[in-house]
């Protein structure tokens, strides 16, 4: 067996994956996310800064900050997102990490992972960042506002931040091209189902709403906000984004 079989039998081996990361001798895996990476807008050169990439799942980002030089990376996941299509028992928690890890030769003590729920962030346990990746993870949250809240304690300098958002889309409207146009103040709750028939999707903000919550957090500075694209035609596409500084 080659070691492009044997890579490509490794990863075949889980029954889901979100993230599309590249492996050594061409191996992709086959997950969906992200989207567009560019959109992201993060910098091409992280050389020197600490990262820490909350909700990691299979590591894309914690992979690319360490490929543009990031001297350390920690992941955290609490492994509660399930995107209400996948049995929990597929939820493989750091095995699909670890795999793509050591096939891409990071060293653990630079590449480093952690089960913690973003509420119990604390400095004491995980020291200070100078970038925050913050994707696609604000809407699962029951207290979104408080998250951003902890993780503005523990940055010196920048966070990035991925959610759904209500500009393009809101269930409680009328769905796909209903949303909030303009700059609404405004976040929904779904007690239920409502969003994306995703029981683990709680809050969704307006992109408006959602760069103001970066900047109650503490992150006031060269704020940023933008969509994903401009008309979306799909529920998975009305994504916005929001970075700012210290």
């Amino acid at each position: 067996m080659s070691e492009r079989d044997d890579i490509e039998a490794r990863v075949k081996e889980f029954p889901f994956w979100y993230h599309r990361i590249e492996l050594p001798h061409g191996v992709v895996t086959p997950g969906w996310a992200p989207l567009d990476p560019e959109a992201y807008r993060i910098p091409e050169d992280l050389t020197g800064k600490r990262v820490l990439d909350v909700g990691a799942w299979d590591g894309y980002w914690t992979f690319e900050a360490l490929r543009r030089g990031a001297r350390e990376v920690l992941a955290i996941d609490d492994f509660s997102d399930t995107m209400g299509v996948i049995e929990q028992r597929d939820r493989k928690a750091w095995e699909t990490f670890d795999l793509c890890r050591a096939l891409l030769g990071y060293d653990p003590s630079r590449c480093q992972r952690q089960e913690l729920s973003v509420y119990d962030v604390k400095e004491e346990d995980l020291g200070r960042f100078d970038i925050l990746f913050f994707f696609g993870t604000l809407y699962h949250l029951r207290y979104p506002q408080l998250a951003l809240d902890q993780l503005s304690e523990i940055c010196d300098d920048q966070i990035f931040v991925e959610s759904a958002i209500l500009d393009d889309y809101s269930p409680y409207r009328g769905g796909l091209g209903h949303g909030y146009d303009g700059a609404e103040m405004v976040m929904e709750f779904y007690p239920g189902t409502q969003y994306g028939d995703n029981a683990s999707n709680w809050w969704v903000p307006t992109l408006h709403c959602l760069m103001h919550m970066v900047g109650a957090a503490g992150f006031a500075k060269e704020a940023r906000a933008w969509k994903l694209m401009p008309n979306p035609d799909k529920l998975p596409h009305c994504r916005g984004f929001a970075t700012a500084r210290k």
